[in-house]
């Protein structure tokens, strides 16, 4: 028996090393998956219609972390795709919002301008975009950093910023919709010319071709039973459009920009995602590439229609859809257990409030105009009539300092004078002077969320919060995001593919701690400004 043991030992070995050399070292391709607004419940609201291949199998076969969150507050789109690929937090990166205030230039700056560049794709102006305003590294940054650039980094999604910021300072491209020129476009920050492949996708046509249609639902109206009815006073309708009502007309006058609020917008998406995997040949040899995509649509039909809304649901089963059609592409060009996925989202969702009074839940709007109007009629009865404020945006309050420093006025002084006034409105549950944050009285979560998303240079001199189901709207209906409660901080994330074995986690994570997670993954340094830690359950 002795002398048979060796072999069946031989045997054995050879066998592990034949299942261990099936895995390659590195995944070949990387796909970033973020879908926009997508709260974490609708992995499971929707759940017995989705197909199976698409939410369904990562659930099935990925690794879902059940319990991730936001640890920062703004929960917008440009924080939270820096967030995921920084591992990083505002506060570092200086991605503090969408648009913030400049308070040496008295200007606005969008979160991905760059006025050192040009729009390629058309011949218009603006398009002039870069991630130059993120400050710290990607790890799409750090693996190209890794292997002296000889891996591929592309971003594909309807929003400039969702393609920009999760490609990195490093990317070979990134490529976002234009509407107003009807074309996939990118800037000279990454080239001067777009590829042949791009003209071939921009010449089908595709958003033309599902406009001066209508959107009908995906599946029989008897299949829709997680949504409000269909027509509801809160939903918005759009120009060209009698009713908010099914089926929607979407009206092509030249300008495509509207089929971003539709789910057509997704399978364009898709399109792109494919188009770049063929044609850049990702994931073809044993450099590990990243393939960054970001689904636009749902955050446009959310803002539109609202979480609860038919729109909303029938947005979600097309976009499972779309998950498994281009899972599918790329076990079928790829490999099954060559690349490795993840899903998550940039931030959740507020129901809307109307929706909410009818279920006798506490809620309430109020506006960016109003609030400011109110701010400045305090300030005039309190300290005289002179522009004391200089801006209000993201719920922040920029005073003017060299206005205070002439008058030898403290912002203390302000502050006070604004406090009680303030405190009276309706559905603000506190005013914050940032720069005593740390002795203000404040519940220790929601302190450390408004630290991790203040960047001096960037951010105002008050902070206001809101009550939970509140917000500041910009339009009558629909709905918006941005509080640090659990229904905007709450994402899915789902790793799956090279490495991944099936399960689930709810130990509280944050989004900080997908790029270091996915530098483990890779074997490769983290993002320079990383505050997140391994999510050791995949790891393992």
């Amino acid at each position: 028996m002795k002398y048979l043991a060796l072999p069946l030992l031989f045997i054995s070995s050879l066998a592990l090393n034949a299942q261990t050399a099936a895995v390659p070292p590195q995944p070949k391709l990387v796909v970033g998956i973020v879908v926009d607004q997508m709260s974490y419940e609708f992995l499971y609201r929707y759940k017995d219609t989705y197909n199976t291949n698409g939410f369904n199998k990562l659930l099935k076969e990925g690794f879902s972390c059940e319990n991730a969150h936001y640890n920062y507050i703004p929960t917008y789109t440009g924080p939270g795709h820096a967030s995921i690929y920084t591992g990083s937090v505002p506060a570092i990166n200086g991605i503090v919002s969408n648009d913030w205030f400049d308070e040496k230039t008295n200007t606005y700056v969008y979160v991905t301008d760059d006025l050192s560049v040009k729009i390629v794709g058309a011949d218009t102006t603006g398009g002039q975009m870069s991630p130059k305003n993120m400050l710290s590294t990607t790890v799409t940054d750090m693996l190209k950093l890794s292997n002296q650039q000889r891996s591929k980094v592309i971003g594909i999604s309807m929003k400039d910023r969702g393609a920009i910021l999760p490609a990195g300072h490093s990317a070979d491209a990134a490529y976002w919709y234009d509407g107003r020129v009807n074309a996939w476009v990118t800037s000279t920050y990454y080239m001067d010319a777009l590829p042949q492949w791009v003209n071939t996708v921009n010449a089908e046509k595709q958003a033309q071709n599902f406009m001066n249609t209508y959107w009908n639902l995906y599946l029989p109206a008897s299949s829709y039973t997680n949504a409000t009815a269909d027509s509801v006073p809160w939903e918005t309708v759009f120009i060209g459009e009698e009713s908010n009502k099914f089926p929607h007309y979407m009206l092509f006058n030249g300008n495509s920009e509207s089929i971003k609020s539709t789910p057509f917008g997704n399978t364009m998406t898709t399109t792109m995602a494919k188009a770049a995997i063929k044609n850049e040949n990702l994931g073809k040899d044993n450099i590990p590439d990243f393939l960054c995509v970001s689904y636009s649509c749902t955050d446009y039909v959310g803002h539109a229609y609202g979480p609860h809304s038919v729109e909303i649901e029938d947005t979600y089963l097309r976009l499972d859809a779309e998950i498994a059609d281009l899972i599918s592409y790329l076990e079928s060009t790829v490999g099954k257990g060559n690349f490795l996925m993840f899903l998550t989202a940039d931030h959740g969702v507020s129901p809307v409030p109307q929706y909410l009074e009818t279920l006798k839940i506490p809620s309430g709007t109020t506006t960016e105009y109003y609030m400011r109007a109110k701010m400045d009629t305090i300030l005039r009865n309190n300290l005289g009539d002179a522009p004391w404020i200089k801006s209000y945006i993201n719920q922040q309050i920029y005073l003017n300092d060299s206005l205070l420093k002439a008058k030898n006025i403290s912002k203390e002084t302000v502050f006070n004078a604004l406090y009680s006034d303030l405190m009276q409105e309706q559905g603000v549950a506190y005013v914050i002077l940032l720069d005593a944050l740390e002795s203000t009285t404040l519940q220790a979560d929601i302190k450390e969320r408004i630290t991790n998303g203040i960047y001096p240079k960037r951010c105002g001199d008050i902070q206001i919060l809101y009550d939970p189901y509140w917000f500041e709207a910009y339009r009558p209906t629909g709905t918006t995001h941005g509080s640090h409660f659990s229904y905007d901080a709450h994402v899915p994330l789902i790793f799956y593919g090279w490495n991944i074995k099936a399960g689930e986690t709810h130990r509280d994570i944050t989004v900080t701690d997908i790029a270091p997670t996915l530098s483990a993954l890779l074997r490769i340094s983290e993002p320079n400004g990383c505050v997140g830690k391994v999510i050791t359950e995949i790891i393992k």
